[in-house]
């Protein structure tokens, strides 16, 4: 997307951080693949399938390495990222035996695997636009006024793969004076070099005329590479050259010189950096147990367990934990229950679930407890902010908490609810509110704060928006992947936001795993399994 400038107006700032979509880099290599061929070995190729609406199509597919059971690819694989679905991926290596169309009947198929971009090890291209802070000044301009002197402006330009020039900034215009300094300016890294510290920038230095017919001084080329040598107390020079001139003058040295007095780099990390860098993200599931719900033994409780398909809160449940689980080395979900009478003593209580399956362990415990009430989320918002708050003690970006509240109705404690959320907006921690059954949920908009800016009783405000709400009623006729995607679309910025806010870098990339993946055609594993211990 080019960059909209007004061409006429001099000191017009261009090309401010730009948003886009993440992309993401697949590098493939293959070991022990089995050996098809006779006489030699079996000459590997990889496809890459993604699925949509449940459909495989063909993204890419590498070259074909000749005679080799345990290839390394060249080939890149390029996608475009997105935290809140559960991207499916099929990898498919057949052993090739002509140039003709790969992956028909007279091509071996030698195995596949499924998995989701979340299961992969993967190079972000795009997560590093930060922005750069620049410092230009001038000496010994041309005069090209005959009753004054020039009054000179800057431009600069970013010279594309296809030799096309983009405007990347202009900056004012300094009257009368051979000697300018002009303004600082930001720029993003992807409007001044597209994130390519090589690529040649075209800079021009003009006297400014009033009906617009400028005169040329000079020009220079640059890199960003090349600006970045500056360093304490140095800087980094450039001749203005105006070409005409060194072909006619003989003695032309330049038409003045550019200088590069400062530059104060800003990196804008994104939520992938985080990820890479090896931030986990703690998932916590916290189930609405009150009397509201209606008896888990009868076929109308949104409790109920119905053998051929799953409830509400389980389809809740599934559809955003299987995202999660991707995002957490251990996959051990953290699960409590709040509103309900626990045994012995039937004492209203927070039901707290140790365990690594969150499916088996709520079914398990519905006969277990009695369905009571009220429906009060504020302690479990500060229990899991509190958890999330010993993270700040360690002061690396190595875990972020996110808390999926499943309710079948209007929180009780509003006020309490609201004090919860400002302290927890503090902590390393998002908050997702799942409303199900047919319930009046005007109210809970106000914890989401989209229509505004959420503050406790007291009128302080958030710090940060953490709260998303999502009526599961919305969701009833759609897939799975919508709700997921609805429900955490917000997450990859409340992250960054976060640790933006704290200072915090993240942390070296984690190295990806040696082990090779099993070619084997397996299902996708849903939530592992087993039962709950209160």
């Amino acid at each position: 997307m080019n960059d909209v400038q007004d061409a006429t107006s001099p000191g017009a700032a261009l090309g401010g951080p730009v948003a886009c979509v993440s992309k993401v880099e697949l590098r493939v290599a293959c070991k022990a693949l089995l050996d098809r061929d006779t006489l030699n070995k079996s000459d590997p190729c990889v496809i890459l399938m993604v699925q949509n609406q449940g459909q495989w199509t063909e993204l890419d597919r590498t070259e074909v390495i000749k005679s080799n059971l345990h290839p390394v690819f060249a080939k890149v694989f390029t996608l475009d990222y997105y935290f809140e679905e559960a991207q499916k991926l099929r990898f498919e290596v057949y052993d090739i035996h002509g140039t003709h169309s790969i992956g028909t009947r007279d091509d071996d198929f030698l195995g596949g695997v499924e998995c989701t971009l979340g299961q992969v090890h993967a190079e972000e291209i795009s997560g590093n636009n930060g922005y750069v802070e620049l410092f230009f000044c001038a000496k010994k301009l041309d005069d090209k006024d005959l009753f004054s002197k020039s009054d000179p402006f800057l431009e600069i330009y970013r010279i594309n793969d296809d030799g096309t020039e983009q405007l990347v900034h202009r900056t004012e215009v300094i009257k009368n004076n051979l000697n300018p300094v002009w303004e600082p300016f930001k720029v993003s890294l992807i409007s001044l070099c597209s994130c390519d510290e090589d690529r040649k920038l075209k800079c021009l230095v003009w006297d400014y005329d009033s009906r617009g017919k400028h005169d040329f001084i000079g020009e220079f080329y640059a890199t960003f590479r090349e600006m970045q040598k500056i360093g304490s107390g140095s800087k980094v020079t450039w001749d203005c050259m105006n070409p005409k001139y060194k072909l006619k003058k003989k003695n032309y040295k330049n038409s003045g010189v550019v200088i590069l007095s400062d530059l104060k780099l800003h990196r804008v990390y994104s939520f992938l950096d985080y990820i890479m860098g090896g931030c986990q993200i703690h998932f916590t599931v916290a189930i609405d147990f009150t009397a509201s719900n209606g008896d888990p033994r009868n076929s109308c409780s949104l409790h109920y367990i119905n053998p051929y398909q799953p409830n509400e809160y389980l389809k809740a449940l599934i559809a955003v934990g299987e995202i999660c689980q991707d995002y957490d080395s251990d996959k051990r979900f953290s699960a409590l229950g709040f509103g309900a009478r626990i045994p012995p003593n039937y004492e209203v209580s927070i039901i707290l679930f140790k365990i690594q399956g969150v499916v088996e362990a709520y079914q398990n415990c519905l006969p277990k407890i009695q369905l009571y009430g009220p429906t009060n989320v504020s302690p479990i918002i500060s229990r899991i902010a509190k958890l999330s708050a010993g993270e700040e003690t360690i002061k690396d970006a190595s875990r972020y908490h996110i808390l999926l509240i499943l309710t079948d109705g209007v929180v009780t404690d509003m006020a309490d609810t609201r004090e919860a959320i400002v302290r927890a907006s503090y902590q390393p921690l998002s908050i997702i509110i799942v409303g199900v059954g047919n319930a009046d949920f005007t109210d809970m908009q106000i914890l989401d704060g989209d229509d505004g800016v959420l503050r406790s009783p007291k009128g302080e405000p958030v710090l940060r928006d953490i709260v998303q709400f999502v009526p599961f009623r919305d969701f009833k006729t759609a897939s799975p992947a919508a709700l997921a995607k609805c429900v955490l679309a917000e997450v990859p910025n409340q992250v960054v936001e976060y640790y933006s806010h704290k200072a915090i870098c993240p942390m070296p990339p984690v190295p990806s795993c040696d082990s090779p993946t099993s070619l084997a055609n397996t299902p996708t594993e849903s939530l592992p399994a087993v039962g709950p211990t209160a």
